[in-house]
């Protein structure tokens, strides 16, 4: 598995990705997952994958080795809308070849793209590709994307991240959501690699190859988890209804309630409490003399 985040800002964009990939716990390698296509001033576009490695290096492929003078590549799109749906189509392209055959492996055709980046002339976009080859954009509402183990690093990215959040505060976010991921699951792994797109450059202003021995990341690391613990060492225990406490405490149960109880067996609603409890004794006696 893997983990890919990218954020599309008013100042420009972020793309994070680590390296794992496993088929089991005794089969762990390292796959770099985004590629960078780059022609300084005229356009800068990133790609990253997550999912069946075979069918995201293959669809990779196909995207980089297109670059003939008749090819419709991703070198020669007029716009990002055009470059995307390149992409998609060699989504396409090998699900039509390998989709059969893998079913009858019992393999899903799983694959996630990111796509985003510049063309001159043309705003920034920011797309993620599903395994049917159709897209969806990020939004002004929605400015970032994940794919892979996304679920551990959601959270603080939908806390922090807006489009208006600078660049660095942007990449500090990410590392962060990277960092809680790295943590909770041992499908993705280090290194890492972090573009920082500033808007308009039309050529990579900002990257970094991330790994254990990163200083930066030693730090998030470290100053993270204490900050967390930090935190919740400092949120007030729960106050009950009837527990002293001042008027100004929050409550956490302040009227009467009750949860849903099951219905009591007919055997025990004939036996009266005090006959449960006194039985009970009995029974206890009648070992204690054995």
């Amino acid at each position: 598995m893997t983990y890919c985040v990218a954020m599309k800002l008013n100042a420009g964009m972020v793309f994070l990705g680590d390296s794992r990939t496993n088929a089991g716990v005794d089969q762990i390698s390292t796959f770099r997952k985004m590629t960078v296509f780059e022609h300084p001033g005229e356009r800068l576009m990133v790609l990253m994958s997550a999912g069946n490695l075979a069918i995201t290096q293959a669809a990779r492929q196909i995207v980089t080795e297109r670059t003939g003078p008749n090819d419709h590549s991703v070198w020669n799109a007029k716009t990002m809308f055009d470059a995307v749906r390149i992409v998609g189509d060699a989504v396409r392209e090998i699900h039509d070849r390998d989709a059969a055959a893998l079913k009858q492996a019992g393999i899903e055709f799983n694959c996630h793209f990111l796509f985003g980046g510049q063309i001159r002339g043309e705003r920034m976009r920011l797309f993620q590709v599903y395994a049917a080859g159709n897209f969806i954009e990020a939004t002004p509402e929605n400015p970032y994307f994940q794919i892979g183990e996304a679920k551990y690093g959601k959270p603080i990215i939908d806390r922090v991240v807006s489009p208006g959040t600078p660049l660095d505060e942007a990449a500090k976010c990410a590392l962060i959501s990277m960092d809680s991921t790295l943590r909770s699951n041992i499908s993705v792994g280090l290194p890492l690699d972090l573009l920082v797109y500033e808007e308009g450059a039309l050529q990579v202003t900002k990257f970094v190859q991330i790994d254990q021995h990163n200083q930066y990341m030693q730090m998030i690391r470290n100053t993270w988890g204490a900050r967390l613990k930090q935190v919740f060492q400092e949120i007030p225990d729960p106050t009950w209804r009837d527990a002293k406490a001042s008027p100004d405490a929050p409550r956490l149960e302040v009227d009467v309630t009750h949860p849903v109880h099951a219905p009591l067996p007919p055997t025990l609603e004939s036996r009266p409490l005090g006959q449960v409890q006194l039985v009970a004794a009995a029974s206890v006696e009648k070992r204690q003399d054995q």
